[in-house]
């Protein structure tokens, strides 16, 4: 039997990516209750899937039917809902990232799931691509010595990320109603919320590689929407970078590691896209490019698959790795936000 899903949230992450992913796992998860934040959206869904819909989040909660319980909200929700759907008694909790919105939200919600014994996942699904899989394997045979990591996205104008800058504000808006990002404390929190919101994709993945923040070298907002963060972890130089370009740059999400050997480029299919795994390639120091075969299967399915198997017993949930991650995003974000209020120049 299927285990039922109830999902709070009912946005474009919902409508385009997990409702589309459970519907490929039907012998897997089966949606049964969605429930909105007063959109009406929830409704509409609902009807796609044969199950009910709700306007908050008590009567989804309340739902017996409901065995898992999707976090699909505005971040600044993720903890409070999390520690709901726990107090609830629901068996699986999987959270959209972030986790928490700070060190302390993070820490009370992984230990009210390890003492309930509830699963406990976050959909950082590019963690969960089997091209990353490939690339970290690839590294840990060849024993080279990591020197740089690299993460580098283009996306073209989208609502969606637009938003993102104003969840959490309320910020001063600027021309056009934008967020003013020459107030340095705008800057940093626009910053803040850009790194837990976007660049939290590849973070657990950067955490693999260089797992202790040393410090942030530098940490810039770039208009209309972007960032160039540098930081040291673990003795690696590591670099993020966005740019949201007004006429909308062709679509780029890689994640690039330079080793003592060679240079290996994942290269991920854009957000809401289900286009099968990342494209991985490594070049050698001859010169000579080795791509990796793609599956047709790409980390947004892999990580509710994953779901299943915990719910399955076949695997552990770990959760000393999921507040480790969060704690890695947080720190990340909380001090390059402090390098922008240092003063650096936009």
């Amino acid at each position: 039997m299927p285990w039922n899903v109830g999902v709070l949230g009912a946005g474009p992450g919902v409508a385009a990516l997990h409702l589309p992913v459970l519907g490929r796992l039907a012998e897997l998860f089966n949606v049964v209750h969605i429930a909105d934040a007063g959109s009406g959206r929830a409704e509409a869904l609902a009807r796609t899937c044969g199950g009910r819909w709700s306007e908050g989040e008590a009567e989804l909660l309340a739902d017996r039917d409901v065995d898992v319980v999707a976090v699909c909200s505005p971040p600044a929700e993720h903890a409070r809902q999390i520690l709901a759907a726990v107090a609830a008694g629901k068996r699986a909790v999987f959270s959209e990232k972030p986790l928490a919105t700070s060190r302390e939200e993070a820490e009370e919600v992984v230990a009210a799931c390890r003492a309930a014994g509830t699963i406990l996942l976050v959909g950082t699904n590019h963690l969960f691509d089997a091209a990353w899989g490939r690339a970290k394997h690839h590294l840990l045979a060849l024993e080279g010595r990591v020197q740089t990591v690299s993460v580098t996205l283009a996306l073209p104008p989208n609502d969606r990320y637009h938003r993102l800058v104003a969840e959490g504000g309320p910020f001063q808006p600027g021309r056009r109603g934008r967020p003013d990002l020459h107030d340095p404390a705008v800057a940093a929190g626009v910053l803040k919320q850009l790194l837990t919101g976007l660049a939290i994709h590849d973070l657990p993945a950067v955490r693999d590689i260089a797992p202790s923040i040393d410090e942030v070298v530098y940490a810039r907002i770039v208009p209309p929407i972007g960032y160039l963060v540098g930081y040291r972890a673990s003795g690696i130089l590591i670099q993020l970078a966005l740019t949201m370009l007004p006429l909308g740059p062709d679509a780029l999400w890689r994640l690039s590691v330079a080793t003592s050997h060679d240079r290996i480029e994942v290269n991920f299919p854009p957000a809401f896209v289900h286009a099968g795994s990342a494209a991985t390639r490594v070049r050698s120091v001859d010169g000579q490019w080795t791509e990796y075969r793609r599956d047709t299967e790409d980390g947004y399915v892999a990580e509710w698959r994953l779901l299943a198997s915990l719910l399955a017993g076949a695997a552990p949930v770990e959760y000393d790795e999921l507040l480790a991650d969060s704690h890695y995003a947080t720190d990340l974000a909380d001090a390059a936000a402090a390098k922008v209020l240092e003063g650096v120049p936009l």
